[in-house]
This record gives C-alpha cells, structure tokens and sequence, in this order.
C-alpha cells in the first residue's frame, strides 16, 4: 500500500465527539472542513448526499457504534484527503448490504480521492483498522486529532 490511512487523514478535517442529530449534518460538517481546506468543489457535499442516497455506506459491524465511509465521484475533489469524525452518539446511515435498513454509526471516514486506485486501496485500509475491534472502540473514545491519529499510524506500523 502506497500511503497510510494516517498519512491521508487531514489533522483540520478531523473532528471529535461530534453531537450530530443525522448523518446528513455529519457528512456537511466533513465536507465543510475538506472544502474550507482546499480539498473539495463547493458541489462536493451535494454529490456525496446524493451517492449516500442511491448507494449508502453505512456499514454493519455488529456493534453498537458502527462504521460509514461517505464518498463520491472524482470531480468533486480538488485534492485527495479524507476527513474523519467520532460521535458522541451513533446516528443512523443506510445500511450498504440493505438500504431499506438502517445502521448507528459513531465513526465517519469521508473520502475525498481523485483516483479510482486510491479509492479502492483506502477503502481496503479503513477496511482492515475498524474491523479490531478493540481499536475502533480506542477510535471512538479518542479526544482529540493528534490522539486518533496516532492510534491510526499505531494500526498502520503494527500491520507492517
């Protein structure tokens, strides 16, 4: 794998504790960050509302607190990065097997990439660090970017 998980996650595009009432407001308060940071098209938040609606990401850990990773089409961006939040509480995304279903989810990885390749790869990434389950617990409890980054980098070093 070319770059890390950690390396792609951008420190200002990381936000903890969320109190969100939907994911819609989480996936609009990312896409904020990664637009005010230069990282995406104002029609960024839009087009991944609209992915999310035809194809949802959320996705079933069997856990309390589970998993979504909101994306959309390369156009969007302007450079890759992805933002990620915890919440204080799980709200609700489709579920990606059954979008008739719903899934609580407590951590977002919202994916910003402009390369097919790269989209696949980190996927594959976010993937191999939440299903530990002991450190998506640490994910969630994290207070701070510098904290929730450093367990990702922890998870990246100790799979090399």
């Amino acid at each position: 794998m070319s770059q890390s998980l950690a390396g792609q996650i951008k420190r200002d595009a990381i936000v903890t504790r969320v109190d969100a009432a939907s994911g819609e407001e989480v996936i609009r308060l990312l896409a904020a960050r990664l637009e005010k940071l230069g990282y995406v098209r104002p029609s960024f938040a839009d087009a991944v509302l609209a992915r999310e609606a035809r194809m949802p990401t959320g996705l079933p850990m069997g856990r309390d607190s589970n998993v979504a990773v909101p994306h959309t089409d390369p156009e969007h961006v302007v450079k890759p990065g992805i933002a990620l939040a915890t919440l204080s509480h799980p709200v609700d995304f489709a579920n990606m097997e059954d979008p008739e279903e719903s899934v609580p989810v407590g951590l977002v990885f919202m994916l910003a990439l402009n390369d097919k390749d790269k989209q696949i790869e980190m996927l594959q990434q976010i993937m191999l660090t939440i299903q530990d389950e002991t450190l998506s617990q640490k994910l969630l409890d994290a207070g701070t970017a510098d904290e929730l980054l450093a367990l990702l980098d922890g998870a990246q070093q100790g799979e090399q």
